[in-house]
């Protein structure tokens, strides 16, 4: 995350089955580095999915905030409509989040003792939310994880995530930890920690870069195994130690997305290559077609 406010951003970028409707993701051909858009569906998914399809895109990574009754029927509605995919529910909060380094420790995530429960019953709501709509994944940060596995919110936070883990389990899901704020081999460790078999990564390039983290080159090594998912961003090398990098355009940072669309051809990678482009409005809709063409390209 920039210092963009990430709920924001996807706001403004936008049960049971309803009869005789069967989830889009079920029934459609799924092709390996399908393109998508990650976009916020507040309470009128109609105009969210319209947009993914408007830019000429097969998949999208939903987040969802609220959970009014009948929402996931108008969401399935639309995704069969438009014939889009959804990869993953994505969920944040509830509460304060702040994007940096001195607050984000204390405010996202389950790390954050006094909002832990609050975040803990939000995926779980995700999770049953995806269900509904035959969603197979649900994501989101765990926060700041400790490098150090012995402190003690280190064991808490395991705990807490193997909650959340097992619930999607047994609602026949993956979960998805989007990187950023920790190291990629203390995400690995902190996944063999928790010990299931339902987790994965969304490997989000450039929040690796914002986050002074690892290169994303780097850091596919570690993850490999583990990558689900794919936020296609770019960004740059922080150098005020209290805030995060910038976020930019594709293609204009430090993400190598040739080396990186390359190494995930090689490893054989199936799932979609999700843009997130963290700016609202006109500016937005541009960036996304050009990283759309530029990946595109790459992709072939």
């Amino acid at each position: 995350m920039t210092t963009f406010n990430r709920r924001e951003f996807l706001e403004t970028s936008a049960g049971v089955i309803a009869a005789g409707m069967s989830p889009p993701l079920l029934t459609q051909s799924k092709k390996p580095l399908r393109l998508g858009l990650i976009i916020g569906i507040g309470n009128e998914p109609e105009a969210a999915i319209a947009k993914v399809h408007d830019l000429g895109l097969p998949t999208c990574q939903v987040y969802v905030e609220g959970f009014d009754p009948g929402l996931h029927t108008r969401l399935l509605q639309a995704l069969d409509r438009l014939q889009i995919e959804a990869t993953s529910v994505v969920v944040g909060g509830p509460g304060r989040e702040v994007w940096d380094f001195y607050e984000g420790p204390l405010t996202i995530g389950v790390v954050p003792r006094e909002t832990r429960a609050a975040r803990i019953a939000r995926m779980k709501q995700g999770s049953d939310f995806a269900k509904a709509c035959g969603i197979p994944a649900v994501q989101s940060h765990a926060g700041f994880i400790p490098e150090n596995p012995n402190e003690p919110v280190y064991q808490e936070t395991v705990a807490a995530m193997r909650e959340v883990v097992e619930y999607c389990r047994r609602n026949g899901q993956q979960f998805r930890y989007e990187t950023g704020q920790e190291t990629p081999i203390t995400l690995v460790r902190a996944m063999q920690d928790v010990g299931l078999d339902n987790q994965g990564v969304n490997f989000d390039l450039a929040n690796l870069i914002l986050y002074g983290k690892a290169n994303p080159v780097d850091a596919i090594e570690i993850l490999a195994p583990h990558v689900q998912g794919i936020h296609a961003k770019d960004g740059l090398w922080p150098t005020n130690p209290r805030a995060l990098g910038k976020e930019v355009p594709i293609g204009r940072g430090k993400v190598d997305f040739p080396r990186i669309i390359a190494r995930l051809k090689q490893l054989n990678y199936q799932g979609a290559v999700t843009i997130e482009r963290e700016v609202s409005g006109p500016q937005q809709i541009e960036d996304v077609r050009a990283a759309k063409a530029y990946l595109e390209g790459l992709i072939g």
